[in-house]
């Protein structure tokens, strides 16, 4: 005969519920703590719309990682990933024979194909028009990428390994696909807690930028008139992801997987014969890998790891890195504005950070509030383009290092 008492004190003890409250002065008090960060991260995506596409993902895949007993996710197959003598198809085996549903979703993220991915569609969605009618803007692109090598140098006195502080700086390029792919490479331990540094503060620019941009520019400079750029003909634009491949992938082999999936969505966009390739890379593909990208970093907010000490450093340093970043592409725009004797708006050089095209709206804006005649959305597409490059090469001479 069933003893139900039995039955129902063995599904207690089963459950995730028993082992939040038999471990609160262990790992419990963890996993409690995350599953309301994930509910304030979900209420920040649906409500106040804060990179809602990536960041509901992320939120609820850092949900579903801290119900005890589920088995999603499953940190210590991670990390012990490779062991000395071990290939790593011995790993991948082990995790496709012993991991969970977000296990498998994470190989992805392991190997780089969802960034590289990701990429692709972004290339697929970007005009290099801007940038090829003002070659000057690659130079603020470079200058956006000051908070990154500051930023580094910050971890590094702060105690971070070499890896760890590369991946930490990379949060200045301001482009999430791009410290994802680093990260996974040189610090996945701290994968989730970059991840929703960098978007976050992504989501963030239009309060981020313009103190910054306020502050290091005049009210006669925010009101400088750009005119016109040149109109690009086709050629050009079907040449230009070429040669950039070509000549980055040399330059750092380590960045071709980014350039190269980057270009090559570019190419598939600009030649007109390949559009149903296009459409696809533009949209569905991008909507599945975001899919699978967000939730898989969310998967890593396992509370032992993300509720320590470092975290905070995280995001602090990665304020500092992408408040630098914004600074140093206004102090090009600056340079430049003193070069061209005042036919350069500074406030251009804001839009460096890899933030397509959220960083050159918000150049626009503070533009238009000190001049209602003012456009200067096409001329900052050019530095924020250039800073999509800017970072993809950035992560690549990092990861040439230190990986």
């Amino acid at each position: 005969m069933i003893n139900i008492g039995e039955v129902l004190l063995n599904l207690w003890e089963s459950s995730g519920f028993a082992y939040i409250f038999a471990n609160l002065t262990a790992g419990g008090w963890q996993n409690l703590v995350m599953i309301i960060i994930s509910c304030v991260l979900l209420y920040l995506a649906i409500v106040k719309k804060f990179e809602p596409l990536l960041l509901l993902g992320i939120a609820f895949g850092c949900l579903l990682t801290n119900l005890p007993g589920a088995g999603l996710y499953n940190q210590e197959l991670w990390t012990n990933f490779m062991t000395e003598g071990h290939e790593a198809y011995h790993s991948y085996g082990t995790i496709l024979k012993n991991g969970g549903l977000l296990d498998f979703f994470y190989i992805g993220v392991k190997t780089s194909i969802y960034p590289c991915l990701i990429f692709m569609g972004v290339g697929a969605m970007t005009d290099f028009g801007p940038l090829l009618s003002n070659p000057k803007s690659l130079l603020l692109g470079a200058a956006a990428q000051l908070g990154v090598f500051a930023a580094f140098f910050g971890a590094v006195v702060l105690g971070f390994t070499g890896p760890q502080a590369a991946s930490i700086g990379i949060i200045g390029g301001a482009d999430g696909p791009t410290a994802i792919f680093l990260t996974s490479q040189l610090a996945p331990e701290l994968l989730g807690a970059i991840a929703v540094a960098a978007y976050s503060y992504m989501a963030l620019i239009p309060m981020i930028q313009p103190p910054i941009m306020n502050a290091l520019t005049t009210p006669e400079q925010r009101k400088i008139k750009m005119v016109q750029t040149r109109n690009v003909s086709k050629a050009e634009k079907i040449i230009f992801p070429i040669l950039v491949t070509v000549f980055v992938a040399l330059l750092l082999p380590d960045t071709a997987p980014l350039i190269g999936c980057l270009m090559l969505g570019n190419l598939a966009k600009e030649t007109g014969i390949t559009d149903r390739l296009s459409d696809t890379m533009q949209n569905a593909l991008m909507n599945i890998v975001t899919i699978l990208l967000s939730t898989s970093v969310g998967a890593t907010m396992v509370g032992s790891n993300f509720l320590t000490g470092e975290t905070l450093k995280i995001v602090v340093l990665g304020v500092v890195a992408f408040g630098l970043s914004t600074a140093g592409g206004l102090v090009g725009g600056q340079v430049m504005c003193k070069l061209t004797r005042g036919k350069v708006n500074p406030l251009i050089g804001s839009a460096g950070v890899s933030a397509v095209p959220m960083a050159a709206r918000v150049a626009n804006t503070v533009g238009q509030k000190n001049n209602p005649s003012n456009f200067l959305l096409m001329h900052a597409m050019g530095p924020n383009v250039a800073g999509v490059i800017g970072s993809a090469i950035a992560a690549g001479f990092l990861l040439s290092v230190f990986g």
